[in-house]
């Protein structure tokens, strides 16, 4: 197996046009990142993040290039960590551009707390939010849905989660489409997606989903930072986590519809899961109304789980909980249609983002209007063990990219390899000794989750700062980790 790939700048690498690609490769990343990609293919492996690049670019209707951020690494027919904008007229929508966890993201409370109001308390706060917050494989939550509700969160998202007292109105303001989009369609979604989404509604899930208590502790931009409510030392909680079960099965029943209209259409597919239709067609269109239904599923969700948080805090610390306001929430597994500029025109494109964040600049109105002057919140999630970042959208992120950024550090090392390397006790006890304190409802699960099977999130970060297609805002620093 043979991939060129050619360096164009200090952090972009390009895999050039050839055979039946309809345009380059792009990858943002240093010379360390590219060479894993290029490793991964020396040895070769059948999985790896640049074929699965090349293989993007060849499906119909795609716009510019198929890209590929700092944060990229093998994922089902899309790399993780990879974008594709395709023509909503002559382009194709696909499973694999969204992924299992449809709406996947963060979403990032703000408090008046400072690092020091904490001390002494972080144990008992980390119990009571073990206590409060389902977790684990098959959680299920405290709001318990008929099926005509549950339908009412496939179309309503989080706004059915403040209807029903989770939380305020001014949550809505600061989330991704003000956390709803249009085009939700239950009809689109099976029963057997259904029942298992009805009772999974305010709760956290497994795997890489974590509710975190961390601290701010470095400004890089001040004037952004005061923008978004930020200091240094500043108590912030940041929980990742999407549409649970509902979602996965809305990836696995269109699995199959989107396989045979690739074959309906003539579409050749050069991986299972890159299976695609017509974003035009019937079933296109069924596909995209169900996505539209785990999106809002995933923003209700993360919306309930703000309502338990601040309960949480509350409880423990006598908070009070209007102290405890969203900065953002943003989705990083998702379709969405949107307006970029092609060629010196604006044109309607269907834009996959796989483990990439959406990260509009300054000026768009979709960002929220007390930020637009700096452009959107960012949030990119490390490990339990090292730090995240908030960055902010720039105008040559949405030149360059469609207005995207990385999602968090990209794993290094896949799950099973993790669990045989490092051991849930072990991490426990390493990260207490470092003041963080982790509590986990399975330890085969930290395990998989160990800071070492991913790649260093700052690496990762400096290289979209770099680039100038994301700003540098704020880093912060785990206290608690709450793991599924």
């Amino acid at each position: 197996m043979n991939i060129e790939l050619k360096q164009v700048s200090e952090y972009i690498w390009e895999i050039p046009k050839s055979g039946d690609m309809l345009v380059p490769g792009r990858i943002y990343g240093d010379a360390e990142i590219i060479q894993h990609l290029v490793d991964d293919v020396n040895k070769g492996k059948e999985w790896n993040a640049l074929v699965q690049i090349k293989n993007v670019a060849c499906l119909p209707g795609i716009q510019k290039a198929s890209l590929a951020l700092a944060d990229v690494h093998p994922g089902y027919g899309f790399a993780i960590g990879a974008i594709g904008a395709f023509d909503t007229e002559t382009g194709v929508i696909s499973v694999a551009g969204v992924g299992f966890d449809c709406n996947c993201g963060v979403r990032t409370l703000k408090t008046q707390l400072t690092r020091d109001d904490l001390k002494g308390k972080e144990e008992e706060l980390a119990n009571e939010l073990f206590k409060v917050i389902p977790a684990g494989i098959g959680s299920e939550g405290k709001i318990k849905l008929s099926l005509l509700e549950i339908d009412e969160v496939l179309v309503k998202g989080a706004k059915f989660s403040v209807e029903h007292g989770y939380g305020w109105q001014e949550d809505l303001i600061f989330m991704e489409e003000e956390g709803c989009v249009k085009g939700a369609d239950p009809k689109t979604v099976s029963y057997e997606a259904k029942k298992r989404g009805f009772n999974q509604v305010g709760t956290l899930g497994s795997g890489n989903h974590y509710l975190e208590v961390q601290y701010v502790s470095e400004i890089y931009d001040d004037k952004a930072a005061k923008i978004y409510g930020l200091f240094p030392g500043q108590i912030l909680i940041s929980v990742h986590c999407g549409s649970r079960a509902l979602g996965h099965q809305i990836g696995t029943d269109y699995l199959k519809t989107l396989e045979a209209a690739s074959r309906k259409y003539n579409i050749p597919i050069r991986e299972r899961e890159l299976v695609c239709a017509p974003f035009k067609s019937e079933e296109g269109r069924r596909y995209f109304a169900a996505i539209n239904c785990g999106i809002n599923a995933a923003f209700a969700n993360r919306q309930a789980l703000t309502h338990l948080t601040r309960k949480a805090f509350n409880s423990a610390l006598g908070v009070d909980e209007k102290t405890i306001r969203t900065l953002y929430d943003i989705g990083h597994n998702t379709a969405k249609l949107e307006k970029h500029k092609i060629n010196g025109q604006m044109k309607d494109l269907i834009v996959h983002r796989k483990g990439a964040t959406r990260a509009f600049g300054p000026g768009r109105p979709e960002v929220p209007e007390a930020y637009r002057g700096i452009g959107q919140p960012v949030l990119v999630g490390g490990t339990m063990g090292t730090c995240s970042y908030i960055l902010h959208g720039t105008e040559k992120g949405m030149e360059e990219v469609f207005g995207t950024a990385v999602h968090g550090a990209g794993r290094v090392s896949s799950r099973e390899q993790a669990k045989r390397r490092w051991r849930g006790t072990d991490l426990i006890k390493q990260l207490k000794e470092e003041g963080i304190i982790i509590k986990g409802h399975s330890l085969p699960g930290l395990a998989e989750e160990a800071p070492g099977a991913y790649k260093d999130v700052t690496q990762v970060v400096n290289v979209v700062h770099n680039s100038g297609i994301a700003g540098k805002v704020a880093m912060s620093k785990p206290l608690i980790s709450v793991k599924g």
